[in-house]
């Protein structure tokens, strides 16, 4: 499965800090139904069995919605459940390693700070990059934002698309206009709010107007 651009348009990262007596799945379905456009799994704090239960319904989801799902960081789990690909961090495994596991058909998404972290990413078989924190961010206490210049640098240095991370929400995503950047990648912008799927909505539309600009 390759990575197209307009996949990466609206990227949804799950997280179960807002759940409040939901499931994952009802939230997730809720934010496809508004329009995400890609899906990662990022669930720290369950188990392997827990979260492949979980991997298994969104990849249900995933299939119909027609959106990519990508496992964070595990890529035995998104091997065992055969999931779209895997998004992995700088630390957690050289993109080339990952490639030789999962093979050719698989997407892969690197995070990147750097235009020298972006171009080897690209060289080891990286699809996408995450790149970020490009705004101050709940998720990431200790990551101070990214200049938006080397934002611009790193997509004009690779030629795979680049979605940007990181304290994203409605309000800010048109400051990041002119960077060449393919979407953005959410994590409360959408879960934790009240009505999911008017957000994603709304999110869609105001990202696909960035990127045009």
């Amino acid at each position: 499965m390759n990575c197209d651009k307009k996949d990466l348009l609206l990227y949804a990262v799950t997280d179960s800090t807002w759940l409040n007596g939901r499931t994952l799945s009802e939230v997730v379905e809720e934010s496809l139904e508004g329009g995400v456009t890609f899906l990662q799994l990022r669930e720290k704090k369950l188990d392997r069995e827990a979260f492949l239960e979980e991997a298994k319904a969104l990849k249900k989801l995933a299939e119909k919605y027609h959106v990519p799902l990508v496992i964070n960081d595990n890529v035995d789990i998104a091997l065992e459940m055969d999931a779209d690909g895997v998004h992995v961090g700088q630390s957690d495994m050289e993109a080339g390693d990952v490639r030789a596991k999962l093979g050719p058909d698989k997407i892969i998404g690197v995070s990147a700070r750097t235009v020298e972290q972006a171009i080897l990413a690209e060289q080891r078989g990286a699809d996408y990059l995450g790149v970020g924190a490009v705004f101050q961010t709940g998720t990431k206490l200790d990551a101070k934002p990214l200049d938006h210049k080397v934002l611009k640098a790193i997509t004009e240095a690779v030629s795979i698309p680049v979605v940007a991370i990181g304290g994203i929400t409605r309000e800010n995503i048109p400051e990041l206009a002119g960077n060449g950047v393919a979407g953005v990648a959410v994590v409360s912008a959408i879960y934790a709010q009240k009505d999911i799927r008017a957000v994603a909505k709304e999110l869609k539309e105001i990202t696909a107007k960035m990127v045009q600009q």
